[in-house]
């Protein structure tokens, strides 16, 4: 490698890439560039730029003067040197679309008669680049469409111009554009222009004998193409000019495809060239994945040959046709997919049998016809022949003529005469491969993913082409499948999610492993054993590792059906809670054994940053394998059973002996290696590694998905059209279904009938029955609501008749008498306080109806009310049916079962499943276990009351020795005795009351009532307290009955299986939770007819489907009635820890917004209760219409302003500190020192006058900032009694769905806006806070940002400096609106933390309590213990605060060393210092003394070595 890093920059044309290593000398430290991205302009760069003052000069946002008049000289000027000129550089192409240069100047602009090809490709390239940064692409177009249809159409004509006229890059960016296109088909204004190239007359490019063959099969789409042809006779020239050249467009770019396909020779493999063919292939394959464009174009795309020419291309022998190759097998995998492509109805593997049965017996009628010497292969049975060596065998050695012959007889060339121009085209080769391709029989895709391992191996973990690294900036194609919105059958679905859900894990493992081998520090003894010097908490060295059984295969199968092994770790020394941790590893948790051998001289060699591609050799690890563990053993050799009774076995060693389960089809792998000469795998291993329980479900879920492709998975035919994207995406609105129920009780739903009417706006309410004569004041809930609009549409179903008849929008109201459940105080009901407003009412009422319910809950809408009061009402008016309950978070689990324990629902018909229950905030416990006993405490207490009733009756005997003997008694004591008394009562005719009391059988047993027993004025009132004393008993003996099935199961595993199936109504699970325990669900019969999901936007596609699948269906059909998902798009998706899977294959996209882009019908609650109305203003712009509840604006809370500040949320300039802003310490780890230390300045202030810690959180966009703040907290905060830490520090991702008073939130970038660029992240951040939100940045960087604009032009409608009001405690009397007269103005950070340690002092004096000594220390002097090495991770991701390990970490003293100082600084000090004098007169000499002493020694920023770990303020090191 050349000297150093600047001798090799000139060659290096990105320095991003992997290969940088390669150009630094071994052991030199790394050179200090930003290297999160290639493209991040600094702001200086920015300034200085030519870009820039055009911008300013046309069309930049932020610029006050006029701007000059368009000329498309500029745009030719920007784009011949900026754009094309730079060959698209990211950074100028990102400069450009950050400064609205698309909405502004380009696209105002743009006509058709005189834009210039560089105004046309500046447009395409800037939608390529909003795409590439995920922001929306078609809003510019959709404002002023006009243009769009020229615009498009002139870029298909550039499209397919010829090589001289434009160059292969910018061809390049046309095809991904319209690659876009094609993926926007929600777009009406795209979608209209694409559908054109995709119809039926595209088919005019087939040859003519195949097109005759094709309609004669379809006689619909005949008929079409006779219409077609009549159309075409009345057109005028041009236009069918037109119409032509829409029609070949895509079979002309497949044939230019090939011409620049074929321009790779053996010499030289041009970039531009490699990059165009692959991005060709992507839209391809992305034609082909959607059954709209598939349809037409697969026949096309199939008559062109394009696979069989492109896979004997030279490119594809080639190393760097890699990917290309990769990418053709896609292809080839999707023209050969089982679909139907006229119908769209999936093929079963018997229809691909028969279509393959059918091209073999034609294929053997043209070689009969025409060849009497390949008689053998004519009259050959078809098993004899399908394979491709026997097809390779009969056709390889035929004649040129005699192969052409055979293809056009079946339609693959062009008739003899017409071709004699092209001999070359079909060569001999290519004849024969195009037969033998076409003929040869294929495993279905099941047969392989069924002998696939599912545990990754070493191969396949560091395979960049796979896996790709952290990296992944959107700019080149990978190979993966992608979720569109769009699929083909189900079994593409599952299929293309197994394939994402498989990479993204193995990414996961990938860093699991780097970091534990980075700790570990292996290295080779002299005589060749492996010691560890390092150690690490989540592996283990083995002790032996030795196979027990290897069971025979099952029939039909090759891979033995088992595989155990016992592996024996030693975990003697170390931590208890260490050694706890491995005891506690659970059935079915995955483990990996790896096998290292470190080379003799790698020890001097860091294990971190080392490229993929060389990780295995460099750091000497020789195998990776997964396996489960099935169990610890006791010292006897059994497994130890997870949930006995026997207590924990004792061991008198420290060695731990686990049975563990391996992969069969990896095991039969590897043995053929082995047999044929390979190292044993299985001897070498050398460590177990374990995983966090969190995130390692990945075998279970991928097992799940695997068992779905193989069952018949039978999804609900409401729902199945749906999933897939097709059809009417309204068609399972409940209104749309056939068994919409036209009468509901709504239970408690209203609080009283003036809530029933304003809940239904715009229907009329009639009240029915006796009550209609009563006053509304008198009309109590419960109400049975008739709806007639339902009656009528579901008469119109049945008897379709007038269409014009109008649909009445009236309801029908009836009183429901509610029957007293007992004479006690226990027996009231407990019942809904939530008023709700019309639009929760519509979501209660579409949920408790079957079909597909969508609510979109914004922040604070009470989305949790909404799903626990449809709950309750299905569990009231369906008793028989029984609702599971999907989040994506425990969190979010218990709130839900927080609520529906404050309703009516009987407790024994709760069941939690999972491992979330500790966290329940009740003292009740509703887990599996909790329910069984609480069943039997229940039991106990039951029988107690058998045992009281029966005494005060007199009977003898044991009658309440079991529910059995109970039963019995109920039978033949109790129940005569009630009908003895209600036949005495039947025949008395005067009714007299009395009588009712003097002959009620069970006076003795009611005693303890409330007395007297009986009241009331009238005989129906006291006949009502005897049957309400009479239910009472009935209920005692109802549950009896129920948990009589807990006396005959003995064990506990078989009481929570019948808990589970049979006694529970309502289950809840996380999603994780449900593609874990799939297979054992569908095991045990689990039903259910209900589903509901909470946080729906936040599931990933595949963990929002199974939970849909987790019965088997009966008689072929799935019993889900209904489906409810809450969730809220706009907020952010699920956290997808790999780049590359979020971005190149959408795999962030949930099931929830799939179907809002699908336009699946939605009811979007629209008024919240969470913030002060001026906070929401900052969020609700990106909602329909969302208003405020009215405690929002009534509540005191709400009334008064923040005390100690001027304004209840301000955005805070934060200016570089010492000439620092953001630093990066490792990628994507990004800090911002000044704002940290201002952050804290600002929470210690605010608990100096009075605030709760616990109403205080602090928020950022970045792990590192979180870190870094934490560091500042631990150090200035958390020794001191006055102020402690704050009640969370946390990224704003991990805080989505949590809420706080007051936030402080600090947004970090200086440089670049990063990832809040995405809206979803703002309205996270703005959404969070209560009463208060303070948000620090650096306010020049995020104005400008176009999607951030509406909450940024808010915020700075106030003062730019944080206005404070020190005299102010808490409570504070100002009211809201009021802003504090003669506030303290804060310029900067170091005047905040100057100002906050006087004020301290001063309070500390006040007080008499403390020294001040904690305060002592400057801002910029926190150092970081070492986090953020190793391989780095997803921005918004938070590795630890899950297992709350943030309290157990050691952090470091502050020191303070820094001796030297700035005079420049000590305005910032003395501006402090006035600003203290209004508030405090007295010890202000005292102030200033210490003002004095402290001038000596100014804070600077430490510059020691960057090894002073990450998040030291360590700025770069001089190089």
């Amino acid at each position: 490698g050349g000297g150093g890093f600047g001798a090799s920059q000139a060659q290096l044309d990105n320095p991003h890439g992997s290969d940088l290593n390669k150009y630094l000398k071994p052991g030199a430290p790394k050179p200090e560039f930003r290297k999160s991205r290639a493209a991040e302009p600094t702001v200086e760069q920015i300034q200085g730029d030519t870009l820039t003052s055009l911008a300013k000069a046309y069309w930049a946002p932020g610029t006050r003067q006029t701007h000059q008049p368009f000329s498309s000289d500029v745009v030719d000027q920007i784009y011949n040197n900026d754009i094309k000129g730079s060959s698209f550089s990211i950074k100028r192409v990102m400069m450009l679309e950050f400064s609205q240069y698309l909405e502004n100047f380009l696209w105002p602009n743009f006509t058709s008669t005189t834009a210039s090809l560089s105004h046309l490709m500046s447009i395409v390239v800037i939608v390529n680049e909003k795409f590439r940064e995920r922001v929306p692409a078609w809003t510019a177009f959709q404002l002023k469409p006009e243009q769009f249809t020229a615009f498009f159409h002139s870029a298909l004509t550039w499209a397919v111009a010829e090589p001289g006229e434009i160059c292969i890059g910018e061809q390049t960016k046309l095809v991904i554009f319209l690659d876009h296109c094609f993926c926007s088909m929600e777009v009406d204004l795209v979608r209209t222009q694409v559908q054109r190239l995709v119809s039926l007359p595209m088919w005019s490019c087939l040859l003519d004998a195949r097109r005759e063959a094709e309609l004669k099969a379809i006689p619909k789409w005949k008929k079409y193409w006779k219409l077609l042809q009549k159309k075409d006779a009345k057109e005028t020239p041009e236009n069918l000019k037109k119409l032509q050249f829409e029609r070949t467009f895509l079979s002309a770019m497949i044939q230019k495809f090939l011409t620049v396909l074929y321009t790779v020779q053996e010499k030289e493999c041009p970039a531009d060239i490699v990059d165009f063919v692959e991005r060709f292939l992507i839209l391809i394959i992305d034609l082909e994945a959607l059954l709209p464009t598939r349809r037409f174009f697969n026949t096309v795309l199939d008559d062109s040959h394009l696979v069989v020419k492109a896979s004997l291309a030279p490119l594809a022998m080639r190393p760097e046709g890699r990917l290309f190759s990769q990418l053709l097998e896609q292809v080839r995998f999707y023209t050969r997919f089982e679909i139907n492509d006229q119908t769209g109805e999936p093929l079963s593997d018997k229809d691909m049998m028969s279509v393959h049965y059918a091209r073999m017996s034609k294929l053997q009628r043209a070689v009969f016809v025409k060849y009497p010497e390949l008689r053998s292969l004519a009259l050959a049975t078809i098993a004899s022949i399908e394979d491709r060596d026997q097809l390779v065998k009969h056709f390889l050695s035929l004649t040129r003529d005699a192969l052409y012959d055979i293809c056009e007889y079946l339609h693959l060339v062009p008739v003899r005469n017409e071709e004699e121009g092209c001999k070359d085209e079909y060569t001999q080769q290519f004849l024969a491969e195009l037969v033998i391709s076409r003929h040869e029989k294929r495993d279905s895709q099941l047969t392989e993913l069924n002998s696939m391992p599912l545990y990754p191996t070493e191969e396949f973990i560091w395979d960049e082409n796979l896996v790709p690294g952290e990296y992944y900036q959107g700019e080149n194609p990978l190979a993966l499948p992608k979720l569109n919105l769009q699929f083909l059958t189900l079994h593409d679905y599952l299929l293309r999610n197994f394939k994402l859900f498989q990479l993204e894990s193995t990414y996961e493992i990938r860093q699991d492993i780097e970091d534990v081998v980075g700790r570990l520090k292996p290295w080779r003894a002299e005589d060749g054993s492996v010691i560890f010097q390092g150690w690490a908490r989540m592996a283990q060295p083995l002790q032996t590792f030795t196979i027990v059984e290897v069971a025979k295969p099952n029939i039909g199968e090759k891979q033995p059906s088992r595989v155990r092994a016992d592996v024996i770790v030693h975990l003697g020394g170390g931590k208890d809670n260490i050694r706890q941790e491995w005891e506690n590893l659970r059935r079915h948790d995955v483990c990996f054994l790896l096998t290292l051998r470190p080379p003799m001289a790698g020890t001097d060699r860091g294990f971190l940053d080392i490229p993929a591609d060389e990780y295995c050799q460099t750091t000497g690890l020789m195998y990776v394998r997964g396996c489960e563990v099935e169990g610890m053993l006791d010292e006897n050799g059994r497994v130890i059973e997870e949930f006995g009774s026997e207590p924990k076995p004792k061991f008198s060693s420290g060695n731990r002996t686990f049975r563990v389960l391996l992969d069969c089809n990896q095991y039969r792998e590897d043995m053929d290696m082995t047999s044929q000469g390979g190292e044993d795998v299985y001897s070498s291993f050398n460590l177990i590694l374990r995983r966090k329980p969190k995130e390692n479900n990945f075998k279970a879920v991928l097992e799940t998905i695997r068992d779905l492709m193989n069952t018949q998975c039978v999804v609900p035919d409401w729902l199945h059209d749906i999933i897939l994207g097709y059809g009417d995406p309204a068609s399972a609105h409940y209104t749309n279904m056939p068994n919409a129920i036209p009468e509901l009780n709504f239970n408690d739903t209203f609080l009283d009938f003036g809530h029933l009417r304003a809940s239904f706006p715009g229907y009329e309410v009639r009240v029915e029955g006796e009550a209609a004569s009563l006053p509304p004041g008198q009309l109590l809930p419960p109400f049975r609501i008739g709806f007639e609009d339902i009656k009528a549409r579901n008469l119109k179903r049945d008897q379709p008749g007038d269409d014009s008849a109008q649909i009445p929008r009236v309801l029908t109201v009836e009183l429901v008498k509610v029957e007293n459940r007992g004479p006690y105080p226990k027996n009231v009901p407990k019942k809904n306080t939530v008023r709700f407003t019309p639009t929760q009412v519509e979501a209660i009422r579409s949920g408790t109806n079957p079909g597909l319910t969508m609510v979109v809950g914004p922040p604070g809408t009470g989305k949790t009310d909404v799903a626990v009061q449809i709950i309750s009402n299905l569990y009231h008016n369906f008793p028989e049916q029984r609702t599971l309950i999907v989040t994506h978070s425990n969190q979010a689990l218990n709130q839900l079962f927080e609520k529906i324990m404050a309703l009516d629902v009987d407790e024994r018909h709760l069941l939690r499943l999972g491992h979330g229950e500790e966290a329940l905030e009740t003292e009740k416990d509703f887990s599996r276990y909790g329910r069984v006993n609480y069943v039997l405490a229940k039991r106990i207490e039951l029988l107690d009351e058998v045992t009281r009733l029966q005494k005060s009756l007199g009977v003898v005997g044991d009658v309440a020795y079991t529910c059995e003997t109970a039963r019995y008694f109920y039978l033949y004591q109790i129940l005569s005795r009630w009908e003895e008394y209600s036949a005495k009562l039947e025949q008395d005719q005067h009714k007299t009351k009395d009588m009712i009391a003097d002959l009620f059988p069970f006076h003795v047993f009611f005693a303890n009532a409330p007395s007297p027993l009986f009241h009331g004025s009238t005989y129906d009132e006291y006949y009502e307290c005897a049957q309400s004393c009479w239910r009472y008993i009935q209920d005692v003996f109802t549950q009896l009955d129920e948990f009589w099935a807990f006396e005959l199961l003995r064990s506990g595993l078989d009481r929570t299986r019948y808990l589970c199936v049979k006694e529970a109504k309502i289950i809840a699970m996380t999603c994780t939770h449900a593609a874990l325990k799939r297979q054992e669900l569908v095991q045990l019969g689990f039903k259910y007819d209900n589903i509901l999901m909470e946080e729906s936007a936040q599931i990933l596609e595949i963990e929002t489907f199974i939970p849909l699948l987790l019965q088997n269906p009966q008689d072929g059909t799935n019993r889900l009635k209904r489906w409810i998902m809450i969730g809220d798009h706009h907020q952010l998706p699920p956290v997808v820890k790999n780049m590359a899977f979020e971005k190149f294959s959408n795999m962030e996209q949930s099931l929830f917004t799939r179907l809002v882009r699908l336009n699946v019908p939605t009811i979007e609650l629209d008024a919240q209760g969470r913030s002060r109305p001026s906070i929401c203003s900052l969020y609700n712009w990106r909602y329909k219409a969302l208003g405020n509840l009215p405690h929002v604006l009534n509540h005191t809370d709400y009334q008064t302003a923040n005390a100690g500040f001027s304004f209840d949320y301000q955005l805070i300039n934060v200016p570089d500190f010492n000439g620092v802003g953001e630093s990066q310490p490792s990628p994507f780890f990004y800090q911002n020192l000044a704002e940290a230390e201002y952050v804290v300045a600002v929470y210690m202030y605010m608990r100096l006058i009075g605030y709760d810690a616990s109403r205080i959180s602090i928020l950022t966009t970045y792990n590192g900032q979180k870190s870094l703040i934490r560091d500042v907290c631990n150090a200035r905060c958390a020794n001191n009694p006055l102020i402690g830490l704050p009640h969370k520090i946390a990224t704003v991702d991990k805080y989505q769905g949590q809420q706080n008073d007051f936030i402080l939130l600090s947004l970090v970038r200086t440089y670049n806006v990063g990832h809040l660029r995405d809206v979803r992240r703002l309205v996270v951040a703005m959404s969070r806070s209560r009463l208060g939100l303070y948000v620090f940045a650096r306010v020049s960087l995020f104005k400008n940002c176009f999607e951030l604009q509406p909450a940024f032009n808010i915020l700075m409608k106030r003062p730019l400096q944080l206005h404070l009001c020190p005299n102010e405690v808490t409570p504070c009397k100002r009211i809201a609106s009021v802003t504090a007269p003669n506030p303290v103005i804060v310029y900067d950070m170091p005047m905040m933390s100057k100002f906050v340690v006087d004020f301290y002092q001063n309070k500390v004096k006040e007080l008499k309590v403390l020294q001040a000594r904690h305060m002592v220390a400057r801002p910029g002097e926190i150092k970081g213990q070492e986090t953020g090495k190793g391989a780095s991770r997803h921005p918004g991701e938070d590795r630890d605060s899950d297992d709350e390990a943030e309290g157990k970490n050691k952090y470091e003293e502050i020191t303070n060393e820094v001796d030297n100082e700035e005079a420049a600084e000590v305005s910032g000090e003395n501006k402090a210092a006035q600003a203290l004098e209004k508030v405090f007169t007295q010890g202000e000499e005292q102030a200033e003394d210490q003002d004095k002493a402290e001038v000596e020694d100014e804070p600077q920023m430490e510059t020691e070595d960057s090894s002073a770990g990450p998040h030291s303020s360590a700025g770069p090191p001089a190089s």
